[in-house]
């Protein structure tokens, strides 16, 4: 526990923070099984938004810095993959 008031503020951002972080995680991935579902069902124009959706939300997340960049990219290719149907 610190000892400074100034870190016991760090200490509760940080703590904020990595709540939203993990907020944006878990979105990309209910996103991701939601356009799993979407290409199991066949729908180009529901397919075609659900993607879009998707690398919406990862961009957002990397450019918040609760996803690498690199692992975003890896994530939205995935998803180019998957929204493709292979």
């Amino acid at each position: 526990m610190p000892n400074i008031r100034q870190q016991e503020k760090r200490v509760r951002i940080a703590a904020r923070q990595r709540l939203e972080n993990v907020r944006y995680r878990s979105t990309v991935k209910t996103l991701t099984k939601r356009l799993e579902t979407t290409v199991a069902d066949g729908d180009a124009d529901a397919i075609t938004a659900a993607h879009r959706e998707l690398v919406h939300t990862i961009d957002r997340a990397a450019a918040r810095g609760a996803l690498h960049r690199n692992t975003a990219s890896r994530r939205k290719s995935q998803a180019a993959r998957i929204a493709s149907g292979r």
